[in-house]
């Protein structure tokens, strides 16, 4: 493994990056954090007296889901009033990038809160699901904000066709990764050539393993973090730095390698 103490990323990625026709990225709470989104165990204002795993699971929700509910639009009503970072943006530019050159790119995330998209990207699988999805426990139909708008006055928002319980369409803590999300995610990782993980600590899996699958696939991983992540010792590169700082400047020079 190259750790790079001087310039903050080797021309070795930069000319990988470059010729790449595959490339797969995985991102996670730490690319959010600096659009200002509070990580999730962040204390955060009325909501500082629970822990996530009090609220983030079914038990919590069947028990009191107006307090679940109102969590969660809580989080989204945050979600909203930030933009994408530079580093969104970047990752969106390199998907163009990539397929400009007629190759395949997959960026992979554990967050939540859509900011890739907003950014441009298109190309995404959402590991963990979408706080601005909604869905009824019951029927397992998708529900529009509009069916949310109970929960502003303190009661629980129900399904209009059959009344059933709107939750949240993202994973709850003893729930499995949506089954579909992640093949899809595992495919791209080992076809990669270039595997970048970004902003993410390392601990969580099965999303930790990408990296490690893409590398014993022969994919060159390369990891942009501030400080190194559980899992950076098995990996290729590791980049010391914030994704809104790193992957702008990155994306210049392999611009102009090309």
């Amino acid at each position: 493994m190259h750790q790079r103490v001087g310039p903050p990323y080797s021309q070795d990625l930069v000319r990988r990056l470059a010729e790449a026709e595959v490339v797969a990225v995985l991102t996670g709470a730490g690319v959010s954090a600096e659009s200002g989104v509070p990580t999730f165990r962040d204390p955060d204002g009325l909501w500082q007296k629970f822990r996530p795993e009090e609220l983030a699971n079914v038990d919590a929700f069947l028990r009191n889901p107006t307090l679940v509910q109102g969590w969660y639009a809580h989080r989204r009503a945050v979600v909203e009033e930030v933009a994408p970072n530079p580093g969104h943006a970047a990752l969106a530019e390199l998907e163009a990038l990539v397929h400009e050159r007629g190759g395949t790119f997959l960026l992979i995330t554990q967050n939540v809160d859509g900011l890739h998209q907003r950014a441009g990207s298109e190309h995404v699988v959402e590991l963990h699901g979408s706080l601005m999805r909604s869905y009824c426990v019951d029927c397992e139909r998708s529900v529009s904000r509009d069916e949310l708008a109970a929960i502003e006055s303190g009661e629980a928002a129900a399904c209009a066709a059959c009344g059933g319980l709107i939750r949240p369409d993202v994973v709850w803590f003893g729930e499995m990764l949506p089954e579909a999300a992640l093949r899809q995610a595992e495919a791209a990782a080992v076809a990669s050539d270039v595997f970048l993980s970004v902003g993410t600590s390392g601990v969580v899996f099965p999303a930790a393993g990408l990296p490690l699958a893409a590398g014993a696939a022969g994919a060159y991983v390369a990891e942009v973090n501030p400080v190194a992540s559980e899992i950076a010792r098995h990996l290729d590169e590791t980049v010391r730095g914030r994704a809104g700082e790193v992957l702008p400047d990155l994306l210049r020079a392999v611009r102009a390698l090309r």
